[in-house]
């Protein structure tokens, strides 16, 4: 069993600092979007739990090209002893061929405590187009691409060539309201894994909302003794800086 040493409130409390700071540069360039997100459940008396969901995402806009960074994670412990810890980053790229298709460069890494990986990582190149452009309150991509993914177990390691496709619908439902479907397969010929993230917001204020998500990921191939899929439901607060 593993103890649960670090507070999982000083990491939400310095995700949001850190996300603070980049609003200043979005003020001064106008050309940045910040969004953080954080749930959280503690407990103390006959059961002492800590339960914290955190998210950040930032978006850069420069001209004909867009960067992005995520870092989304999920930390359980009961009575200082840690149950689940899962930290998932990625880093893109994209420049805009024009108003309907797109290049994206993409690296992601996950650091998930429970899986029996140490951790996983890929990279890839994928050509994408926007969908549905006719529609207002409607905006759905494709991407389809190559790359290359590294996993790495506690005694062994390896890397495959990995064929990525990947698609995202936004639908506006309403004024205040946002629908999000996100669907991404990252196949290889040792492993492939498969990822679904639903999720809807309700604006409570201009900048605040309150949003309900659904994820679930799902590996062919796992180490011994290790579930292929993983579910994950949350309730979280998201605020736009």
């Amino acid at each position: 069993m593993l103890k649960a040493t670090q507070s999982p409130l000083l990491a939400g409390l310095c995700l949001i600092f850190s996300f603070s700071a980049t609003s200043v540069l979005a003020q001064e360039e106008d050309a940045l979007s910040t969004e953080i997100e954080l749930g959280a459940i503690f407990t103390s008396g006959n059961t002492e739990d800590e339960n914290i969901k955190f998210k950040g995402n930032v978006v850069y806009l420069k001209e004909s090209w867009e960067y992005g960074f995520s870092i989304d994670g999920f930390r359980s412990s009961k009575n200082d002893v840690l149950a689940a810890q899962r930290v998932y980053t990625v880093g893109s790229a994209t420049y805009n061929l024009n108003e309907d298709s797109f290049v994206v460069g993409r690296l992601a890494h996950e650091d998930d405590r429970f899986s029996g990986y140490d951790g996983q990582s890929d990279a890839s190149i994928s050509f994408g187009q926007n969908l549905l452009r006719q529609y207002d309150n409607l905006d759905w991509n494709y991407t389809i691409g190559a790359g290359m993914r590294y996993s790495q177990e506690p005694d062994d390691s390896f890397r495959e060539a990995i064929v990525r496709l990947a698609s995202e619908l936004r639908w506006n439902v309403s004024d205040n309201a946002l629908f999000v479907q996100t669907l991404s397969v990252e196949s290889g010929k040792e492993s492939s894994i498969g990822r679904s993230e639903s999720s809807i917001q309700s604006d409570i204020m201009e900048n605040l909302s309150m949003k309900f998500t659904i994820k679930v990921k799902h590996q062919t191939e796992v180490p011994i003794g290790r579930e292929k899929t993983d579910t994950e439901a949350s309730v979280t607060l998201l605020l736009r800086l």
